[in-house]
């Protein structure tokens, strides 16, 4: 329910930014758009500015609860961002991330300045992404490194599990012994 109520300011602002040209219905429609995009920061605890650029079947798990999104970041189709994620910008000025198609955001992420997560790539939770991460890769870690590359995965969403891999050896984790 958050998550759609989330979704559904930010499409119904968007729309107005980009759609709606008559000025003084433009003008009026665009404040009740901020109106409800401050209920939403207030309420539900999620930052979805209408200037983002956002693809179809965008997932916010657990309702969005204290997802940020940077005013000028790219998300593509089929992203799941769970909670506490930020995606800002550096203080200069440098530009948001930008996020590919079928990219997972694991809790906690945060990802700053102007980087690119390519298509189908996870981010672990917790990680703090600078640089860019390669489709299909795994990053984790502060500052985050990737850990896997063409890893193959399938989002949870679509009903495959994701890879348990040990970050010593890159490897697949092996069963712990005694």
């Amino acid at each position: 329910m958050r998550e759609r109520i989330i979704m559904g300011v930010y499409r119904f602002g968007s729309w107005t930014n980009t759609r709606v040209h008559v000025p003084g219905l433009r003008q009026a429609m665009l404040a009740v758009a901020y109106a409800l995009q401050s209920a939403v920061m207030c309420l539900l605890h999620a930052e979805v500015p209408l200037t983002a650029s956002i693809g179809r079947n965008l997932r916010l798990p657990h309702g969005g609860h204290g997802v940020v999104i940077h005013s000028s970041s790219c998300i593509g189709d089929d992203v799941t961002i769970a909670h506490n994620v930020t995606l800002g910008a550096k203080d200069d000025g440098g530009g948001a991330p930008r996020i590919g198609d079928d990219a997972f955001l694991c809790t906690g992420a945060i990802l700053i300045g102007p980087i690119t997560i390519g298509e189908a790539a996870v981010v672990g939770a917790g990680a703090v992404v600078l640089q860019d991460v390669p489709p299909g890769a795994l990053a984790v870690g502060v500052p985050a490194r990737m850990v896997a590359r063409d890893h193959h995965l399938c989002s949870p969403a679509r009903g495959q599990a994701l890879p348990c891999v040990d970050p010593v050896t890159n490897g697949p984790e092996q069963p712990r012994v005694g």
